[in-house]
């Protein structure tokens, strides 16, 4: 072995602890862009810019308290921006994703400006995933917050505040449950897919539920409906069917109800919304967890 080769491997030697540690943990201060694989770990404040995009093999486990914070991308790293993509920093997910906070410390998901308009930053995009698990979070300032096509997703006991779109998805296995979702454009927007929604507070919102396309296999019950502006519910033109609201409260009586659905009373082509029988209360805090 010559000298050269000699001091080289030594330095490598010394320099290897550091590279390591580098692979393994990145300083609070980096942003991340990119593709992600294998297992993955959040905790603390995460910056995310761009497209981040988490792969088929990829499982992604949020901790409690943690902070996602999606930058403006810079030149080049908002490559998808046309549907079912958003123009803004977004997390693709295609793999599993684990988002488990609690009710003292919740899980952000937010744009890293915290002046920020609805818009701001795209969504957490899941496309043909197995698995998306999101519980005691709070989303805002996005285009969509959760957008989630052919996908297993639960969400429950979070917030949804300030975001263009709460809840959006179609041809998707979802569970809706126990959420407060609160002046944002649409509460929750599908088109087609089998949601079970119950339990929720839909308030203070442009469009409480905006249902685009025919629903099959839905259950929506047990939610309350509170002053969504213009409508509380609204049918796009591709829904021509009966849709069954019954089982929820409205905070107006059922005759004034009218008034705030846009449906087959509005426009004949349009399915009717039948909301009778419907609930006297709202469901107590206790069952539906909006005393968080």
């Amino acid at each position: 072995m010559t000298r050269q080769s000699l001091l080289s491997r030594l330095l490598l030697i010394a320099l290897l602890p550091g590279l390591m540690t580098s692979c393994v943990k990145r300083p609070a201060s980096d942003v991340i862009t990119g593709e992600l694989h294998g297992t993955v770990h959040w905790q603390g404040d995460v910056q995310l810019r761009g497209d981040v995009v988490l792969a088929e093999d990829a499982t992604l486990t949020i901790a409690p308290g943690s902070r996602v914070l999606f930058q403006t991308p810079q030149s080049g790293e908002d490559i998808l921006t046309e549907h079912p993509y958003f123009i803004g920093s977004e997390l693709i997910v295609r793999g599993r994703l684990i988002a488990k906070g609690t009710p003292a410390a919740p899980i952000v998901f937010s744009a890293a400006d915290p002046a920020a308009e609805p818009g701001s930053w795209g969504g957490i995009n899941i496309e043909d995933s197995i698995q998306a698990i999101f519980n005691h979070c709070s989303f805002s300032q996005a285009d969509s917050a959760i957008h989630a096509r052919r996908s297993w997703v639960s969400i429950a006991n979070s917030r949804f505040r300030n975001n263009l779109v709460g809840i959006r998805f179609h041809d998707t296995d979802i569970l809706i449950e126990k959420n407060l979702l609160e002046n944002n454009g649409a509460a929750i927007r599908f088109h087609f897919g089998s949601p079970t929604i119950r339990l929720n507070r839909i308030q203070n919102n442009e469009k409480g539920l905006f249902i685009t396309a025919a629903p099959w296999g839905y259950r929506i019950r047990n939610n309350s409906f509170i002053n969504n502006r213009p409508y509380q519910v609204t049918l796009g033109e591709a829904v021509n069917e009966r849709v069954d609201l019954t089982h929820n409260y409205w905070a107006e009586d059922a005759d004034y109800l009218t008034d705030f659905l846009y449906d087959g009373r509005l426009d004949d082509w349009l399915g009717v919304i039948e909301f009778q029988p419907l609930l006297s209360a709202p469901p107590t805090e206790r069952e539906s967890g909006w005393n968080r």
